[in-house]
């Protein structure tokens, strides 16, 4: 596989168009190649630089290990993720069912395979999903008998959302930007924004450096910390309100990162390294994943 590759001159979030390297990482789950994480010098942003190109990502999502966007990936570390999501998917709906105060109208932006709208149907929600790759599309369209838009474009004149998601999807986007617009433009006035992306800053991040499984070169194309994702939205007419750390994160990134930095993942390190981050995140703020909950300014 050789990627057709594209370099980012400005900075998405201040424009800034000198960068520092920050780490190279390697692409362990499809090609083993390496990838270069810049920092902006002067808002700190990381992002992937270069990185491929529109035409050749697709390639890097085609593995059976990439969870969010195949039902059936085996392995003990994935058994345990779709364990594990039963759960937070029943606490996802919770919490849209407290910001929201009842059952509305939600849009869940890369829905995947459609997991989380299921579950949010079942709860009284209606339901709209939107995801790029045609093959996650397509088991999301049959498990919701409903269209799932393939882009944020194919909305454009819906009417408002109650409740717009984005669970570990920002971070794959590469017209930020654009996209943020777009999606300003698709909450309702007294919507309210979900953004989960994982946290560079996070104690696991600084322990496992290279190693550290939520770089996922080149998928991840960019990689946030909680300064610069409010830079970001800051600009495009959003307040933060609040938030929330993702605990189980912790534990699932560091049994992916033991694998790769040994070749064989270590269970009991892992989860020394979650508790770690999570009492760390305690007295810092900086949990391995975090969701954002933004209103309109």
């Amino acid at each position: 596989m050789k990627p057709a590759l594209e370099t980012v001159d400005q900075c998405p979030v201040c424009g800034n168009s000198t960068f520092s390297s920050y780490l190279t990482c390697e692409d362990y789950l499809v090609s083993n190649q390496n990838f270069s994480i810049q920092q902006c010098q002067k808002c700190t942003f990381r992002l992937t630089n270069p990185r491929p190109n529109e035409q050749s990502i697709g390639a890097y999502y085609k593995s059976d290990q990439y969870v969010s966007h195949n039902d059936n990936s085996g392995g003990l570390i994935n058994t345990a993720y779709r364990l594990v999501r039963n759960y937070t998917l029943r606490s996802k709906l919770n919490l849209v069912n407290q910001l929201n105060g009842k059952p509305g109208k939600i849009l869940d932006v890369g829905c995947g395979t459609g997991a989380f709208l299921e579950t949010c149907r079942a709860g009284g929600w209606q339901v709209t999903g939107m995801e790029p790759d045609p093959d996650a599309r397509a088991i999301a369209k049959e498990k919701l008998k409903v269209e799932i838009k393939p882009s944020l474009n194919a909305l454009k004149g819906s009417e408002p959302f109650d409740i717009i998601s984005l669970w570990h999807v920002l971070e794959h986007i590469p017209n930020l930007n654009e996209s943020i617009e777009a999606i300003h433009q698709l909450l309702a006035k007294q919507g309210t924004l979900l953004i989960a992306v994982p946290n560079s800053d996070s104690y696991d991040a600084h322990y496992f450096k290279e190693y550290w499984a939520a770089y996922d070169v080149p998928r991840h194309l960019h990689h946030f910390t909680p300064s610069t994702i409010e830079l970001l939205f800051n600009k495009h007419g959003f307040t933060l309100v609040k938030q929330k750390p993702m605990v189980f994160d912790a534990f699932y990134i560091a049994m992916l990162s033991t694998r790769y930095q040994t070749g064989k993942t270590n269970y009991s390190k892992s989860v020394q390294i979650g508790l770690t981050s999570n009492a760390e995140a305690k007295r810092t703020g900086n949990s391995s994943s975090l969701i954002y909950l933004f209103n309109k300014a």
